[in-house]
């Protein structure tokens, strides 16, 4: 028996990109909810496991592994059956490799603007050149999947990476389905893993609906 604990929060895309690793691993984690708006993780406890302040952690049974690229390829490597998930292969790996970054350094990181200036910063005003960002950010996607999948023909932890962003942004940026259907189509497949839509899907979702929801609050305010 594993004794995996996950300090997460479904909202977070980052969390559920390691929830949808765990679940594809067959993996049960021991999930402890760290709420940032009330600032779980800036309390002494949570300190202690991740200065950085920053969700998820994960602690396997006394080891501590944070950010979700890490975890991700950390659960992979101990616990996967194969390397199907992130291939030892260097030249497969760096492929998966590259999309991870551009999932951190483009995609989250594009979304994280606009979210944090609504949730945190109390704006109701999205810069059309941010919105402008995040569309770019959409064509690029578009113009990767030259395969089924972000780093090739099979789903790898990158997929988990990207969806976990792209389905929560989607929801306040929208994606016109004719202009993107490469990414509609990609979506449509990791949407019949039959653990997508706990893992990932409804927490995507939920996410875009409450920053929307906080944005009309705002604009009221």
């Amino acid at each position: 028996m594993t004794n995996i604990k996950l300090y997460t929060l479904h909202l977070s895309p980052p969390c559920r990109a390691v929830e949808l690793t765990a679940k594809a691993l067959g993996l049960e984690l021991e999930q402890k909810e760290v709420n940032l708006l009330a600032g779980d993780h800036l309390k002494p406890d949570f300190l202690k496991l991740n200065p950085q302040h920053t969700i998820p952690v994960l602690d396997d049974d006394g080891t501590i592994v944070s950010e979700s690229h890490a975890i991700m390829i950390y659960l992979v490597t101990k616990y996967g059956k194969d390397d199907t998930l992130y291939p030892k292969d260097p030249a497969k790996q760096a492929r998966v490799n590259a999309a991870l970054h551009f999932e951190s350094g483009v995609l989250f990181a594009r979304m994280r603007f606009i979210f944090e200036r609504i949730v945190f910063f109390g704006k109701s005003d999205i810069p059309e050149d941010r919105v402008e960002y995040v569309q770019k950010s959409y064509r690029l996607l578009e113009d990767t999947l030259t395969e089924d999948f972000v780093a090739g023909a099979n789903m790898t932890i990158a997929d988990f990476s990207c969806i976990s962003t792209i389905s929560s942004i989607m929801g306040v940026v929208p994606m016109d389905e004719a202009e993107y259907p490469k990414i509609y189509g990609w979506i449509g497949r990791l949407k019949q893993l039959p653990y997508y839509e706990e893992a990932n899907g409804g927490g995507g979702t939920a996410l875009g609906k409450f920053v929307l929801q906080k944005r009309e609050e705002n604009a009221k305010a």
